[in-house]
């Protein structure tokens, strides 16, 4: 049962006069799961739609259910009744809004197309419908249409999903479409073969997959959703997503998806918005319902059926797919009724000024519940910006039961950082307290950049440093100070925003290896091309250029922390922070980072106190084979000699150079 008194409620004495407001939520939010889960609480049971909902097939017929309660008549369109509404197929209502009809098998085979065509008072439009599972475009009149998915071979399993979700994710976000390196959408079988041994060798444990659900919009990235239940049809079919989340498991990697609930995509035709001529049949009606900043249409929570959408769709990418969990996208466009775009969050009233919507809290409380229930293996990961307090505390102690919160803050501070102040002025002790700060009853997963900032507008961390330089001096015999410092940032930033994480780490895919210029989907205004929308892995692997390098960094850094499970040893300890010198040195079990982010001061016998024992380096920027200039000796053993516990350590630490040591007695 849930706390109703959190105990960090107690623990944040700004928290405290806030006490009843958080209380009562998390009662309205128990309340609901009871109500809709009976007595037991569970959601399962009750997030089965698809089950019921949808095209399916029995003994005797094809069954059509949906559920449109505004509707007067709906009629089934399709080759047999020439697209055209035909009186002889129409489906049936059977109460509460539902509607159903039952079909020859002879009449549909699998992969042919259907549609709807739903009428009410005072007009009708063609829909695709809410539920289905499959839905594909035609290349020639770009018309999406519902098809019949039911292969004579359904795809069989080869591997368990994970028993236990990761200590600690280290997540490869990835888009498939962009994965290829091809100037073309890629798919799941290309993603499957070519780009997970690739995340394998990297070292990653977790896989974020973008853009699963369909869109109408490519260029969306995929946040426009239209059809909820069906996977992308533009990467492959529902059976090779399967073989890429199966093929994952196989390597020990698991897969998460980004889980679109916030908003969904305004067309009609192609998506749910006024599917049964009401605006409020799924959404808000009047402008509430509309998304200023997003052009899409915002959900309304407080509809049970609603609700029974949503979850049921939460349930069915665990069980179809045998995904491992959620990225929930737009968290603090659902927490406030503003979008959270009128607010800087700058005090705690900001979460309790009725700005917040109480039924998206209730939904999110909901949809953790049920996705732990049913899949005590999934995590979640809230994509949130504000900060709310509990929203990744488990339900247990009174939190919405988020696994884990992405901080959001870290790449907002590097790319302001980069972009605003010289490499000279950077503050160590702002970059320690800035990475290191979060709420200590949540697990946050760090990043120095995702898909967002790589969009066009805006740059890589990479190309940040480098800019120009990057197209003429990568070759591995080129000497350039603004790319040789800019690959050694890269490198530190990577490493001191992981050893300062909370609980786990993300990387946009090729970022690793500093994927250069931006990332731009094929429109009008770039002649519909596909250049700035793939990955240039060849950069990579090519033997001559220095991408190699950072690549090659990146593995080291993520085996060193798999291997040791670091970042399953919370406590950080500081031991210099020298802001004059930009030198900065913390512990993390058994480890000690070494940083110095001066790019013109290198420091001999650099002292410092730290725990007694000799100390071994085990990672170092610097290294040749890291693109750097080996200015250390890796074989040396650093004593820090003492009578007492701690022990002075004496370094010679390069400029803009960081490594990392590790006690060995």
């Amino acid at each position: 049962m849930t706390k109703f008194i959190p105990d960090y409620v107690n623990k944040d004495a700004g928290l405290q006069p806030h006490l009843r407001t958080i209380s009562g939520r998390l009662r309205k939010a128990w309340n609901k799961a009871q109500q809709l889960g009976g007595q037991s609480g569970s959601l399962a049971a009750f997030a089965m739609g698809y089950h019921y909902f949808g095209m399916h097939r029995d003994a005797s017929s094809w069954i059509l259910r949906e559920w449109a309660p505004n509707a007067t008549k709906i009629y089934l369109l399709a080759d047999f009744t020439s697209w055209l509404p035909d009186e002889r197929y129409t489906m049936k209502p059977v109460g509460d809004g539902k509607w159903e009809m039952r079909i020859s098998h002879d009449l549909f085979q699998h992969n042919d197309q259907y549609k709807l065509h739903i009428c009410w008072e005072g007009g009708s439009a063609d829909r695709i419908p809410a539920w289905a599972r499959r839905v594909v475009q035609d290349s020639h009149t770009l018309v999406f249409n519902a098809q019949v998915w039911h292969p004579e071979k359904p795809y069989k399993w080869k591997h368990n999903a994970p028993v236990e979700p990761p200590a600690c994710p280290l997540v490869y976000e990835s888009h498939p479409g962009m994965a290829t390196e091809g100037y073309k959408v890629g798919t799941w079988e290309e993603f499957r073969v070519q780009v997970l041994p690739r995340i394998e060798k990297a070292g990653y444990n977790t896989i974020q997959l973008m853009a699963v659900q369909e869109h109408p919009f490519y260029g969306s990235f995929g946040y426009h959703v239209s059809n909820f239940f069906a996977p992308s049809s533009r990467f492959g079919t529902p059976e090779e997503l399967k073989a890429l989340v199966d093929d994952a498991h196989g390597r020990g990697i698991y897969v998460i998806m980004d889980l679109v609930h916030s908003h969904a995509v305004k067309n009609e035709i192609e998506g749910i918005s006024r599917y049964d001529g009401t605006y409020y049949q799924f959404f808000h009606d009047g402008p509430r319902g509309d998304h200023p900043a997003w052009d899409s249409r915002c959900f309304d929570y407080g509809k049970d059926e609603v609700l029974h959408f949503l979850l049921s769709n939460c349930r069915y990418w665990l069980e179809e797919f045998r995904f491992d969990g959620f990225r929930f996208d737009g968290v603090t466009s659902m927490l406030y009724l503003d979008h959270g775009l009128g607010s800087d969050f700058r005090g705690y009233d900001q979460y309790f000024n009725l700005n917040q919507d109480e039924d998206a809290i209730v939904y999110l409380y909901l949809a953790n519940h049920l996705i732990h229930e049913f899949s005590p293996q999934a995590f979640t990961v809230a994509e949130e910006m504000s900060g709310m307090p509990g929203l990744a505390t488990p339900q247990s102690l009174g939190g919405i039961g988020f696994d884990y919160r992405l901080a959001m803050g870290v790449p907002d501070f590097w790319i302001r950082t980069i972009k605003e102040k010289k490499v000279d002025f950077w503050h160590v002790g702002e970059i320690f307290h800035q990475l290191k700060g979060k709420r200590l009853e949540e697990k946050t997963i760090h990043y120095a950049e995702s898909h967002d900032q790589a969009l066009v507008g805006d740059k890589t961390i990479i190309f940040w440093l480098m800019d120009q330089e990057m197209y003429h001096n990568m070759h591995k015999d080129s000497r350039n100070l603004t790319v040789d410092n800019g690959m050694a940032l890269h490198k530190m930033i990577r490493l001191i925003t992981l050893a300062t994480a909370g609980n786990g780490y993300l990387n946009f895919m090729g970022n690793e290896f500093g994927h250069p210029e931006w990332i731009d989907f094929p429109n009008a205004h770039n002649n519909w091309s596909y250049h700035y929308a793939r990955r240039q892995w060849n950069l990579a692997d090519h033997p001559g250029l220095k991408y190699k390098y950072l690549a090659a960094f990146d593995a080291k850094m993520i085996r060193l922390f798999t291997t040791n499970e670091l970042l399953c040893k919370e406590h950080i300890n500081l031991f210099k922070e020298h802001v004059s010198d930009q030198v900065l040195i913390f512990g993390r079990g058994e480890f000690l980072f070494v940083f110095n982010f001066s790019p013109f001061r290198s420091y001999t016998d650099y002292a410092v106190q730290v725990p007694e024992g000799n100390y071994k380096m085990v990672l170092n920027t610097d290294s040749q084979k890291f693109g750097g200039f080996d200015r250390i000796d890796p074989s040396v053993i650093y004593p820090a000699d003492s009578d007492s516990t701690f022990g002075e350590l004496k370094l010679y630490i390069p400029s803009l150079c960081s490594f990392v040591l590790k006690k060995t007695n």
